[in-house]
């Protein structure tokens, strides 16, 4: 395992548990460079988002520790952004005051926060609907606006909890291969959890895959981690390198 000081964000045997004695998971390590985006696959109840939590600094593990550019941020919530399921767009608010929240939160003056973020709307693909509210927009667009908002947290390692399940499967593929493009130009380092093997096998450059039944007594381990081979191709989930990966998942849930 990395030290951290060539990755933006290493996670070292974390053991994980709901309530101090059940355990969630055990000695779960993985790690993501700036650029790269990650996918944490698994079955429905092994202790994703409860990872992601702890990556998070929102729950502190029993044992393990997160780094983030080599420094200790174990249980120290604030580092990282985190963007869940749900867009959460204030419907009172428009795009362009969704967008400027965490400025906002953060002590800047409405003005001084739009001024940052106008600039990025053309960027995210927004253009034009800065005055509009978010019952007025695609569920697509939606989701860039919600990712504009996490980014201008400020943080360069984003944490994503399955973040296009919601979306119509034309307009999920769409957002995926749009994510990927603006986290490697915006030199973000991603996390994306997700159930949906097609999905990590189509974002990701490294996937962790989840085994294990906590509910059932058995804590969930990284089963095997796989990198995925890209090339600069339009349409890459025909490529012999898509399927390899996919069947590697598959082989390492069934295992």
């Amino acid at each position: 395992m990395s030290t951290g000081a060539d990755q933006a964000l290493v996670a070292e045997e974390l053991t994980l548990s709901w309530d101090g004695q059940t355990l969630v998971t055990r000695d779960v390590s993985l790690e993501v460079a700036t650029g790269q985006v990650v996918c944490m696959v698994g079955k429905s109840g092994c202790g994703k988002t409860t990872i992601l939590h702890a990556l998070a600094g929102l729950t502190t593990p029993m044992s393990g520790r997160v780094l983030l550019h080599g420094k200790d941020i174990t249980g120290v919530p604030g580092h990282v952004s985190y963007m869940l399921q749900k867009d959460l767009l204030l419907p009172h608010l428009t795009i362009m005051d969704n967008a400027c929240l965490p400025l906002v939160i953060a002590g800047e003056s409405k003005e001084a926060a739009r001024a940052k973020a106008a600039p990025l709307f053309e960027r995210f693909g927004l253009s034009g609907t800065e005055r509009s509210w978010p019952s007025q927009l695609s569920g697509g667009m939606r989701q860039r606006a919600a990712f504009m908002r996490t980014y201008l947290m400020g943080n360069d390692v984003v944490l994503l909890d399955e973040p296009f399940s919601a979306l119509d499967a034309i307009t999920r593929g769409e957002m995926r291969s749009w994510y990927c493009e603006m986290s490697r130009e915006l030199g973000l380092a991603s996390v994306v959890i997700t159930h949906d093997v097609d999905e990590a096998a189509l974002m990701a450059d490294r996937i962790y895959v989840l085994v294990g039944a906590p509910s059932a007594g058995v804590p969930t381990e990284v089963g095997s981690v796989i990198d995925v081979e890209r090339r600069d191709v339009t349409d890459f989930s025909v490529t012999d390198e898509f399927l390899a990966a996919k069947r590697a998942i598959l082989a390492g849930l069934n295992s």
